[in-house]
Order: C-alpha cells, then sequence, then structure tokens
C-alpha cells in the first residue's frame, strides 16, 4: 500500500481548516450587515407604503364574503372595475339571491379586442358565461374575493350575453371595455 507523506496529509487538513475558518467567519460579519437606503430604512425593516402581505394559512375577514348594498356595495364596486384608460362600453353589477340566475346583453359592439373583467362577493363561487350568438366566450366559475380579465376578440356588430349565477347570495360586477 503506498504511504503518503505527512506533510501532504497536514498541509491539505490545513488548508481545509483555513477554508472553513474563513467562510464561517465571513457568514458572521455578514449576519451582522445592514445596508442603508436613502428613505432611512434598513433593508430588515418594512417601508410605511409597503405592501401588507398575509399569510396564506391566516384566515380572510370573513366580512368580505357576504353580499352587501347601497353605499357599501358601491366602494365594493369601486375597488374591484377601478376607472380605466380604455373605452368602457357596457357595466353590469346587482346582488343575486340563492340559485337565482341573471341575464344581461351589451348594445352592438364596434369590432376589436376587448377586456372583460369579471368579480364576485360571497362565500361560494359564482359563474359567469359570456356568449356571442350562442358561442360561449368565456365560461368561468370564480372564487369570490378576486377579479379576473378575459381578452377576447369581436367582429363589428357583435352583442355579448352576460349570464350570472350563484348558488348563495351574492354580489357581481362586470365590465366590457376596448383595449
Amino acid at each position: 500500500m503506498p504511504t503518503v507523506p505527512v506533510s501532504s496529509v497536514a498541509r491539505t487538513r490545513t488548508a481545509t481548516a483555513v477554508g472553513l475558518s474563513w467562510m464561517l467567519a465571513m457568514a458572521m460579519a455578514l449576519a451582522g450587515c445592514a445596508y442603508e437606503y436613502d428613505d432611512g430604512f434598513a433593508s430588515g425593516t418594512e417601508s410605511p407604503s409597503a405592501p401588507e402581505f398575509t399569510d396564506a394559512a391566516l384566515p380572510r375577514d370573513p366580512s368580505t364574503r357576504w353580499p352587501v348594498s347601497g353605499a357599501e356595495l358601491d366602494a365594493w364596486l369601486a375597488q374591484v372595475l377601478p376607472a380605466t384608460e380604455g373605452q368602457v362600453f357596457h357595466t353590469g353589477y346587482g346582488t343575486l339571491e340563492a340559485d337565482e340566475v341573471r341575464e344581461e346583453i351589451t348594445a352592438p359592439l364596434p369590432s376589436g379586442s376587448y377586456s372583460v373583467t369579471l368579480a364576485c362577493r360571497s362565500p361560494r363561487r359564482v359563474s359567469f358565461t359570456v356568449a356571442h350568438e350562442n358561442k360561449e366566450l368565456v365560461e368561468l366559475e370564480l372564487r369570490c374575493r378576486t377579479s379576473r380579465v378575459n381578452v377576447v376578440y369581436l367582429p363589428a356588430g357583435s352583442v355579448l350575453t352576460i349570464k350570472v349565477e350563484a348558488n348563495a347570495g351574492a354580489n357581481f360586477a362586470y365590465r366590457v371595455s376596448r383595449i
């Protein structure tokens, strides 16, 4: 069996120990560092304008699940359908009772690309169907407290039928705007 000179083994162990010591020292030195940004906040602190993130395991405010009316409905509508730069052709919103179906029709639309924004407020999902000439363009069962934007292209003179269904009491909102 070949023998390895002792000095070679000792050098390897020494180099390894020095390398590990150096990495440990750097890690400890960097752990204590905090960079100051121009706004005066250290990198480990949140600025006052930072968005508030919630843990997915924490329950959301249950009051945001129930339908509202009056001024609360108007406030909710402004939140889920904020102002847009595009040309708005049709907006609908309201309240549905359990197992109610509502169907609305738009005026004829010029050709082009449109965004169809859908939103709801309910303890259960709400179904939206957007169709043109018996062809479904959007069929969606939306989990409430979220908004959904769908993009569709329509030929000139298109009339959309928007159908909303809810198994439980719900608020719904939608907007058809040109992109």
